[in-house]
């Protein structure tokens, strides 16, 4: 790291253990760990609840509460990281419990993957693939939709989202398998 960022970010070099530890005691402290976690929680957000907006408040929210009861907090030997997520998952569930249904508009309105050149039948046809396949996610159990959103949003390791998820790397490759067929099946049931 140069010199420069370094004295510019006295948090830089601590380790997570060691930043959480003294953002118990200061407040700036929690500012670095925030930096170091708010890509993946909002991420992580977004794809459980489908918008933007929603995203960003429960972001804001689980920030908000992980500050308020840190004090509590006690390293289990799972990451950080693992604690956010959980807080994260809580106000999602929380949030689709309020609004007593899932949003499925958003994720459906994400940016086509059909090139400007193909025919609007294909683009129809990459749509609705698209909405089937958030559609299967959406019926799988919250861990596995978490694996996906690990796997492939926050593009993690099988050995990372094990630490995430607190399970062995073949667990996680297990459940990755597992996954994946009963995808495969529910697209199938439904003629996909």
């Amino acid at each position: 790291m140069p010199e420069a960022e370094a004295a510019e970010n006295p948090y830089a070099d601590l380790s997570e253990a060691a930043l959480v530890e003294l953002a118990k005691r200061e407040g700036d402290a929690f500012g670095e760990l925030y930096r170091r976690h708010v890509d993946r929680i909002y991420t992580y957000i977004y794809y459980r609840t489908g918008s933007a907006a929603d995203a960003e408040d429960l972001t804001a929210r689980a920030f908000h509460q992980a500050l308020t009861h840190l004090p509590r907090y006690t390293d289990h030997g799972v990451p950080f990281a693992a604690w956010l997520y959980r807080i994260a998952h809580n106000l999602v569930a929380n949030h689709h419990r309020s609004h007593s249904r899932w949003k499925l508009t958003s994720l459906e309105d994400l940016e086509l993957s059909a090139r400007p050149a193909d025919s609007p039948e294909r683009m129809a046809e990459a749509n609705e693939r698209k909405r089937a396949l958030w559609s299967a996610i959406r019926r799988q159990p919250e861990e596995r939709q978490r694996l996906l959103i690990l796997k492939y949003a926050d593009r993690l390791s099988n050995e990372e989202i094990g630490e995430q998820m607190g399970r062995t790397e073949s667990a996680i490759k297990s459940l990755y398998f597992r996954t994946l067929k009963a995808l495969k099946a529910d697209l199938e049931a439904r003629g996909w």
